[in-house]
């Protein structure tokens, strides 16, 4: 603050009056002396002393307000959290203890975080007092005489949901969990309000979203309100399509989780179950026995093998609580925390076999099974191949690794599942996947070694050709960099699915087991040369022609030929596969790629 005196002040005088102010202001303070622009005194406010004795300490307003908080940190009635040991699952405060390293959600911003180095921890948690009128005996205007004396019957903490944010693995995440024992994790209006705002903080700050549900579905006795209005239960699904490809959202299920509670898992972008207590479904057993009488159990209905192998609903599924934590710990390292950022790099590691055994693990005969996962194991780091999905479309695996450090998207045709071919369940698994990585700018690797789509009647029932659309139309619609490697046989439209050069990859190299045709040879014999080979009688004769035929139907569709036509790029030594995807992935890092100007395709 300046202040001008008198030009006959005295420094002494200057010096009194910049002290005086300070003290009564609490403020800097300069006295300039008539016109001049250098101040004759400054003076600071005096710092505020407390004596050692000071007892001042929280009030009985403050001790009552801690009480109320740890009432509401018991949860719902105490038999029901009597229950949860019996049903292999943990209380909600210990669950986020586990997944965060908190006490229970009760950390505040000045505890360690990860901010300080503990790369766990809560920041803090919104709504804990959320319902708090309808339930608790300090509630202003509520008498032992509304609901149960004791407290139990109709204690509501947090409306059974509980919302906030916390540091996980060293990032910042926005979390809700369903707390079990408050009406079976059920969904009212409070609740609803925490979850939708939860939702649009997370569109704000552009950070990945943990759901750990545990949740009955919505709580029908008490719908008015949350169920159908425009900022109700309905919202929640609006919110999920915003945040869509704009932060991960990855979902883990602890318990039957039905109805309207289902929705969010399928469409979180990973969903992870665990197994002997989760289940998701649109209805529950009795629903379902009421509407169509068929009398069926949870697990059957929609428990994790249903999920991960029949609908492909669930991506991973855990053994208990502690792997549920361990699975999401290490798929979250695969990903950005938002669109547009890259994914995190990690630290180089050789891979888990050596890249000279590549050549001799993939048989010469295209129709001889080996796991692409053996492959991987020689291309990827050690220890960095996350599959996803693995009992869904096993005809192809899709799975996240690193090569070099990087993260990379893998699409490979699987030898061991029925040759290779590409079924309507591996087909949308894969675009799935295709369409999760382009979201998250996390490159894409095609191992292709497929006979192509697969043909009947049955197929075309379960829309091979409509699920074959989606994954053309993924690859084809993917910006990121794509790498393709034809390692075997890439027969009809399966290359065209799997990144071939008509797709926008940034290469596609051939090992020298390739080949590249409308059809495989057996087959394109068999289409072409029938009837001539069915015209000789001599069964030796026959033989010999159909095999000259053969062969000079691979001359055809062989990887050089390939590469002599520039139709590939190169054919690598298997040997230098690892190294050569290297390179070229850290080559086309940046690379930018445009898609024509429209609002979106039609396709998925």
């Amino acid at each position: 603050m300046k202040v001008h005196v008198g030009a006959a002040a005295t420094p002494e005088e200057a010096e009194a009056i910049a002290k005086s102010l300070a003290e009564h202001l609490g403020v800097d303070v300069d006295v300039h002396v008539g016109e001049s622009d250098e101040p004759a005194a400054s003076a600071e406010p005096p710092a505020v002393e407390y004596p050692l004795d000071d007892d001042l300490g929280p009030t009985d307003r403050e001790r009552a307000l801690q009480a109320e908080i740890d009432d509401i940190l018991q949860g719902g009635p105490e038999k029901y959290r009597e229950r949860l040991p019996e049903q292999g699952k943990l209380f909600v405060r210990d669950r986020l203890d586990l997944w965060f390293g908190g006490e229970g959600g009760t950390r505040g911003a000045g505890d360690a975080s990860a901010a300080d180095g503990d790369p766990t921890g809560i920041h803090f948690e919104d709504g804990k007092f959320a319902a708090f009128d309808d339930w608790h005996p300090n509630a202003p205007g509520r008498t032992s005489e509304d609901g149960d004396a004791d407290g139990e019957g109709d204690r509501l903490p947090g409306d059974g949901l509980l919302t906030g944010a916390a540091a996980f693995e060293g990032r910042d995440v926005h979390f809700m969990a369903n707390d079990f024992t408050v009406k079976a994790g059920s969904m009212a209006a409070k609740g609803v309000e925490k979850f939708l705002r939860m939702q649009q903080r997370a569109l704000k700050t552009g950070k990945p979203v943990l759901y750990l549900m545990d949740s009955s579905g919505g709580r029908i006795d008490q719908q008015s309100g949350f169920f159908a209005n425009r900022e109700g239960i309905g919202k929640y699904y609006y919110n999920h399509s915003m945040l869509s490809g704009a932060v991960p959202q990855i979902c883990v299920l602890y318990g039957p989780c039905i109805a309207g509670a289902a929705y969010t898992p399928v469409f979180a972008d990973f969903t992870v179950m665990v197994e002997g207590m989760s289940a998701m479904a649109i209805a529950s057993p009795r629903m379902v026995k009421m509407v169509t009488g068929e009398e069926i159990e949870m697990a059957d209905l929609g428990g994790p093998r249903v999920h991960a192998e029949e609908s492909g609903s669930a991506d991973l599924v855990a053994r208990d609580e502690e792997h549920a934590r361990e699975l999401v710990a290490d798929l979250i390292g695969y990903l950005p925390d938002q669109a547009g950022e890259k994914p995190p790099k990690a630290e180089t590691k050789p891979p888990k076999y050596p890249t000279a055994g590549i050549d001799e693990l993939i048989p010469e005969s295209p129709n001889r099974p080996y796991d692409v996962r053996d492959l991987l194991d020689r291309i990827a780091d050690a220890e960095s191949v996350f599959e996803l999905k693995e009992g869904y479309g096993p005809e192809i695996v899709t799975a996240f690794c690193r090569i070099d450090g990087r993260p990379v998207g893998v699409v490979a045709n699987q030898p061991t599942e029925r040759s290779g071919a590409i079924f309507p369940d591996a087909a949308e698994k894969a675009a799935e996947f295709i369409w999760t990585c382009d979201a998250y700018e996390i490159p894409l690797l095609y191992l292709c070694d497929t006979p192509g789509f697969m043909a009947g009647s049955q197929v075309e029932k379960d829309a091979i050709l409509e699920k074959g659309k989606k994954m053309i139309y993924a690859t084809s619609s993917a910006t990121v960099p794509k790498q393709t490697v034809v390692t075997r046989k890439a027969y009809g439209a399966g290359i065209y699915a799997m990144g071939g050069p008509a797709y926008d990859p940034e290469s596609v190299i051939g090992l020298p087991s390739g080949e590249i045709g409308i059809m495989g040879p057996e087959a394109a014999i068999n289409a072409v040369y029938a009837r001539k080979l069915a015209a000789i009688d001599d069964p030796e004769e026959r033989a010999e022609t159909e095999a000259r035929l053969r062969e000079e139907y691979r001359e055809d569709i062989d990887i050089h030929r390939m590469a002599s036509e520039v139709v590939i790029d190169e054919i690598v030594a298997p040997s230098a596969l690892r190294e050569e995807l290297a390179a070229r992935f850290a080559f086309y890092e940046d690379v930018e790629k445009d898609l024509p100007d429209k609002k979106h395709g039609t396709v998925i």
